[in-house]
């Protein structure tokens, strides 16, 4: 397992970055015919949901401690 320790500044630009990965991501599994890349465009995506749960998670977290 992986920790990180990111300030609010870090938190909040690593969030923008994965909602604008996630947006594209989105967009290229829409446009590809090709079902072993869409698979893994797919899988790509739900890492990138999974991290930006976690990071919201967190940051619940720490606001009610």
């Amino acid at each position: 397992m992986v920790q990180l320790e990111l300030t609010e500044e870090d938190r909040l630009i690593l969030l923008q970055v994965l909602e604008s990965c996630i947006s594209d991501l989105r967009a290229e599994i829409a446009g590809t015919d090709n079902f072993s890349y869409k698979d893994m465009l797919k899988q790509r995506k739900e890492i990138l949901l999974k991290l930006q749960k976690a990071l919201v998670i967190d940051k619940q977290i720490q606001a009610m401690t």
